[in-house]
């Protein structure tokens, strides 16, 4: 099961992403589901590395397990809007369609 906890700013801003696990929903390198994931989170770490206005960092160390926390000024604010709104439509929709091999909780940071 891959667990997804995506944490939200007051500003709605997806500011923090932990995921860990994998689908086994089939053999390595043919889960689809996995592949997804992986596809998702590998994007969206390389469109906020080294945009302007956005401290972000990823910590991935291992296999089936990534980690994102950000920090963001004006400048960078609409961008990490526009990126975790699209990161987090994927994995809703995997979790959606996937039930069984990926959950997905979120959480609002005051």
């Amino acid at each position: 099961m891959i667990a997804v906890s995506a944490g939200f700013d007051s500003n709605g801003l997806l500011v923090r992403c932990h995921v860990e696990g994998h689908a086994n929903a089939a053999p390595r390198g043919m889960d689809t589901v996995c592949a997804a994931v992986s596809v998702l989170l590998r994007s969206f770490a390389r469109c906020l590395e080294g945009r302007a206005g956005i401290d972000a960092s990823f910590y991935a160390p291992e296999r089936g397990v990534f980690n994102f926390e950000s920090k963001y000024s004006e400048a960078g604010r609409a961008f990490l809007f526009a990126a975790g709104c699209f990161l987090f439509e994927g994995l809703s929709s995997i979790a959606e369609e996937f039930p069984q091999f990926c959950k997905l909780n979120v959480e609002h940071i005051k």
